[in-house]
């Protein structure tokens, strides 16, 4: 962390959680795929899903966030004690994030769907899919917290082989739970959420068993290190802007969804598509993060200012080219991705529109996460926070409003790319800021 070249180690800390990603943004669209082939309402029901599974995603993500700026930190200054505190309470927040998901998933399914859509069909659909995937909830938030454990000591090639396996696992039993297939019950939209859920389960589970056996540069003893207010509270300093961060992309979907559904079902399934189609470009970059986020930590307690600057040189260039492949591929073939989804007439005609307008943001994006994914290396995750507040929030959704009112359902999709120049300017305003006050004047070591 602290001598190889910079440019080989974030491709060998990233590459391996890349590759995951992209297989757990693979097995995101084969799963609508499967769906889609029951009934268009199924998959809008399960586009409808996406801000809750989101909030979900926020909560865990955010959380590793904090884990991991944390806990390699605390290696790169050599405080193992407190390194151990960080892997150990991580662990006991999985368990109360599941709990709250539980409670969500009890109260507030039914009201969920009633509020968005007065389709019968469309909330049945989706309360049948989205109260399996919160109740059984706990399995997502130990697998993610197992993952950043092997990412923050540099041991990313193991979270690969967990998010494969969970991949792998909801690939083959999606199309059996769904239809039927061999000894299988026939169980439609409820067989998708229950196949992705058995997957985080065996994921979560050889994450667990990997941490223990491998990563030697911490100690899973929840009995030797109990929850401890002051470490949550570091974790949180770091997590908690995180969260915020991305939960606000639990608003801002489930609100676009109420604007898109003023005009017709298929735009909000247009919506669900678009989002599991760029989840494809995104979670590389994500997975880029997760390899670049302990790097520039662990650096940054090492006092090496040489090597912070160096890889977010690196990490910028390779976001920049992963994006520019997607944008190429939603401007040219946007028909043929539409077409996975058994999209209709209709569907073509509002969603080719969109993949192409909002793609144009792509490219632009990828310098905004670089600098929010330093600024949270750097223990500044509020202005990452505000950042995002603002782009989605500030920005994009009213946007979206007022083009829908003035411009028609075509002119929403210009949102996405105007939100993302307001959010790059802010990017670098903050990232300079803090560059100049706590980088600049470091002595490199």
């Amino acid at each position: 962390m602290g001598t190889q070249p910079v440019g080989r180690l974030m491709i060998s800390m990233s590459l391996p959680i890349m590759i995951s990603m992209l297989v757990q943004a693979l097995y995101n669209i084969v799963d609508s795929i499967f769906v889609a082939k029951i009934h268009k309402d199924a998959l809008t029901a399960v586009s409808m899903a996406f801000p809750i599974q989101t909030l979900m995603i926020a909560v865990g993500a955010g959380t590793g966030v904090g884990i991991k700026a944390y806990l390699s930190k605390s290696l790169g200054e050599k405080n193992f004690e407190r390194a151990n505190r960080a892997a150990n309470n991580g662990i006991f927040l999985a368990f109360v994030s599941f709990l709250l998901f539980v409670v969500i998933g009890l109260c507030t399914t039914g009201i969920f769907y009633d509020f968005q859509t007065k389709s019968e069909a469309i909330r049945q659909y989706g309360k049948d899919y989205l109260y399996i995937v919160t109740v059984a909830s706990f399995g997502i938030f130990l697998q993610m917290t197992m993952e950043n454990l092997l990412q923050s000591t540099g041991k990313t090639i193991y979270s690969m082989y967990t998010q494969g396996l969970g991949a792998i696992i909801n690939l083959i039993l999606d199309p059996c739970l769904i239809f039927g297939w061999g000894p299988f019950p026939k169980m439609g939209v409820s067989g998708a959420a229950l196949a992705t859920v058995i997957g985080q389960f065996a994921a979560a589970g050889l994450g667990l068993v990997l941490n223990i056996k491998v990563n030697k540069e911490i100690v899973i003893s929840l009995r030797r290190y109990p929850p401890n207010r002051k470490t949550i509270k570091h974790i949180y300093a770091v997590g908690l802007p995180s969260i915020i961060m991305q939960s606000i992309g639990s608003v801002m979907t489930f609100s676009l969804n109420k604007i898109l559904i003023g005009y017709s079902d298929t735009a909000v399934a247009v919506l669900g598509v678009y989002f599991k189609l760029q989840s494809f470009i995104f979670m590389p970059i994500f997975g880029l993060n997760n390899g670049y986020i302990p790097i520039v930590a662990y650096n940054f307690g090492a006092r090496k200012k040489k090597r912070i600057v160096k890889a977010f040189k690196c990490g910028a260039l390779y976001a920049v080219s992963i994006m520019a492949v997607g944008m190429i591929a939603f401007l040219t073939i946007p028909d043929l991705l539409l077409g996975l989804f058994e999209a209709d007439e209709e569907m073509l005609r509002i969603g080719v529109p969109a993949l192409r307008i909002i793609s144009t943001h792509f490219v632009i994006a990828s310098f905004s996460i670089m600098m929010i994914s330093t600024l949270q290396a750097l223990s500044k995750g509020v202005y990452s926070m505000i950042v995002s507040f603002s782009r989605q929030i500030i920005v994009l959704l009213p946007a979206a409003y007022l083009l829908s009112k003035f411009l028609g359902l075509k002119a929403i999709w210009w949102a996405f790319p105007i939100a993302e120049v307001v959010s790059l300017t802010l990017c670098a305003l903050f990232l300079k800021k803090t560059y100049n006050k706590m980088v600049k004047p470091m002595e490199d070591q």
